[in-house]
């Protein structure tokens, strides 16, 4: 189901309320119409209450859907510098430490989660696939059918 603000308007919702305040309207029809439990009915009612003036369902994302640019940059600059150390072969390391990259750019106040900078090594061609692994079969040698020993 859609979400609350997306299906309808403060004013729409508002109506509603003041229809219940008043006795018009009951909380059942109310839910019904607007599709929320009764859990969220008396949460958006107490809201209302508070200021009905200010009341007000729209949604604001808190935190932006996008990296910016220098953030990019950056994953991108540490990316490229642990790669060039897993191509050296004068120190031992043969793989990638996305955690340990994710630490090192938390360190620099950036927060970005771990496959995030999976996602962008693959793009940039910092990654490497793990091994497949042989399966391991086993064949028992006996002298005859049911000697295992």
């Amino acid at each position: 189901m859609n979400q609350l603000h997306k299906r309808f308007n403060d004013d729409q919702i508002k109506v509603r309320f003041q229809g219940y305040c008043r006795g018009v309207l009951t909380r059942a029809e109310i839910q019904e119409v607007l599709g929320i439990s009764k859990a969220w009915f008396f949460a958006l009612l107490r809201e209302y209450h508070q200021d009905p003036q200010a009341f007000s369902v729209s949604y604001r994302r808190v935190t932006p859907g996008r990296l910016s640019a220098t953030v990019e940059r950056e994953i991108e600059r540490a990316l490229l510098q642990e790669k060039a150390m897993v191509e050296d072969q004068r120190p031992p390391i043969s793989s990638y430490n996305y955690s340990a990259l994710r630490d090192r750019l938390a360190k620099k106040g950036i927060s970005v989660s771990v496959t995030t900078i999976i996602h962008r090594a693959r793009r940039l061609g910092c990654h490497k696939p793990r091994k497949k692994r042989r399966a391991h079969d086993r064949e028992v040698l006996t002298a005859s059918i049911g000697a295992l020993v």
